[in-house]
């Protein structure tokens, strides 16, 4: 999901980090991703603050909803994330990923899911640039 809304945004001429943590994460822990898009340079890939933070599980969720910056949108797999105990002061997009891709014959299409409900309700790129990629 990372690498492709980084893919996306070069195409797009916009100025781009992707920092991808593949530790202990890929023996089932909480893999994850830094994507920094933005119209200016970026002097770092590391976000203290994000704007946005995408949880497709509960442990993800738990770890990074201190991250997010107030004021700023959580979009969550509704399917697995229980979001009753989030903070007060974000905007939570809660959509059933997994029971969707399911629909579609395939789990695996749960991040894609995501990806394009994370280009809809932000500003990062176009979906139309999102769709072409």
């Amino acid at each position: 999901m990372g690498s492709t809304l980084a893919t996306a945004g070069m195409l797009e001429g916009k100025h781009v980090t992707y920092l991808p943590s593949y530790g202990v994460e890929v023996r089932g822990g909480t893999a994850n991703c830094t994507v920094a898009v933005s119209d200016e340079e970026i002097a770092s890939p590391v976000a203290s603050a994000p704007e946005f933070v995408v949880a497709m599980n509960q442990p993800s969720f738990v770890r990074f909803q201190g991250a997010l910056q107030s004021g700023g949108l959580l979009c969550a797999n509704s399917s697995l994330v229980h979001t009753e105990s989030a903070r007060t002061d974000i905007e939570i997009l809660a959509i059933p990923i997994s029971e969707l891709a399911e629909r579609l014959g395939s789990i695996k299409v749960a991040n894609m899911i995501m990806l394009g409900a994370l280009v809809r309700a932000s500003s990062m790129i176009s979906y139309e640039t999102m769709v072409e990629n």
